[in-house]
């Protein structure tokens, strides 16, 4: 029997759930410089704050995520490394990221 590498086994009768292994996930680290930029590309026009650059494991852009957006009362995600918040208000960001001790740029226009 060939055993075809793109198929996983996830269940098994014998032992229950199969739990893969996953490589661990390299945090990308930046320049220093949090960049917010706004965005609204395939969100049918509304628009979102991106804040990229952070240099933060997945757990503390989570937590940051959540202070983020409960000090703006909005809402927002995170995807890829960066924070996507729900709001055009990048200036009320910026200055919750400084004291917060990160350098920040607002990018484009």
């Amino acid at each position: 029997m060939r055993v075809d590498p793109n198929v996983l086994l996830v269940y098994s009768t014998d032992r229950g759930r199969i739990e893969q292994e996953q490589a661990p996930i390299e945090v990308p680290q930046g320049d220093g410089i949090v960049r917010i930029h706004r965005d609204s590309k395939g969100r049918k026009g509304k628009g979102v704050s991106v804040i990229s650059g952070l240099g933060l494991d997945a757990d503390e852009l989570k937590a940051l995520a959540q202070k983020l957006k409960k000090q703006c009362g909005c809402g927002g995600t995170v995807k890829d490394f960066t924070i996507e918040v729900q709001t055009d208000n990048r200036e009320q960001l910026k200055t919750l990221l400084e004291k917060q001790g990160f350098k920040v740029k607002l990018a484009g226009g």
